[in-house]
């Protein structure tokens, strides 16, 4: 999940790839199994999201693990970026590359399920995918889960930091992490913990709801999960720049 980073505009574009790719995938998980209209609708929505945090599971660890994912690292989140360049695993000059790319992902991963899917996705109920907190829930409710969402993925990736010989599992855990985040908090917060993930529908569907928690939140999250392995970290982990790279 720590790219080499030495082209960092090459590995952007691979980053940006995946991200339209996580995108267009949820954006139709949420599609098909939220829709009243949809022949595969679950009405029930801690079981809908339950199902897409299993979907999403195997998707990120997939994208991980897949070549493309090897090249960039797959982040596939700006607080992941940011994360481990506070850790010192990753190197600045990366950061902004990564982000942008991020960001224009998930707004392009967004708008081509709108084109594939059509106006379905601009109903209320489903706008683009947008995780959505649950009715009469207070912003501030919002902004803590998700603080504390990404402080979990925060401690996750920190515990393979230190353990390098277990580095092939993490893909693994990072899907099921995300998976359990969207399916234990999905009903109550939307269960985003990724400010790209959320800005993408934001922008296409237009709806603003909770924004600054979407955003915000992860970011405090990461920032208390880093201060926390800092520490725990110390000089073992350090970024350097593979030749070749």
């Amino acid at each position: 999940m720590v790219a080499p980073g030495c082209a960092p505009w090459r590995h952007a574009a691979v980053e940006f790839l995946l991200m339209v790719a996580q995108m267009f995938v949820v954006v139709t998980a949420v599609r098909w199994l939220l829709d009243p209209g949809s022949p595969v609708f679950v009405a029930n929505l801690h079981l809908a999201l339950a199902v897409i945090g299993a979907l999403v599971a195997v998707l990120l660890a997939a994208l991980i693990v897949s070549p493309l994912g090897r090249r960039s690292g797959a982040h596939l989140n700006p607080t992941v970026t940011l994360v481990l360049w506070l850790l010192r695993v990753f190197p600045g000059r990366s950061v902004l590359p990564y982000v942008l790319a991020q960001l224009l992902g998930a707004v392009a991963g967004t708008g081509l399920a709108r084109l594939t899917w059509g106006s379905v996705l601009g109903s209320r109920a489903l706008s683009d995918g947008l995780a959505q907190p649950s009715p009469g829930r207070h912003t501030v409710t919002v902004f803590a889960l998700e603080a504390a969402s990404f402080a979990a993925v925060t401690l996750v990736i920190g515990f393979y930091l230190v353990r390098p010989a277990l580095a092939r599992s993490l893909p693994y855990a990072i899907g099921v992490t995300v998976g359990l985040i969207i399916a234990l908090l999905g009903p109550v917060s939307g269960g985003s913990a990724n400010p790209a993930r959320q800005l993408g529908p934001e922008i296409v569907s237009g709806n603003t709801v909770a924004l600054w928690a979407y955003l915000a939140g992860p970011l405090a999250g990461g920032l208390v999960g880093t201060l926390g392995l800092r520490s725990a970290l110390g000089r073992r982990a350090r970024y350097s720049c593979k030749e070749g790279a």
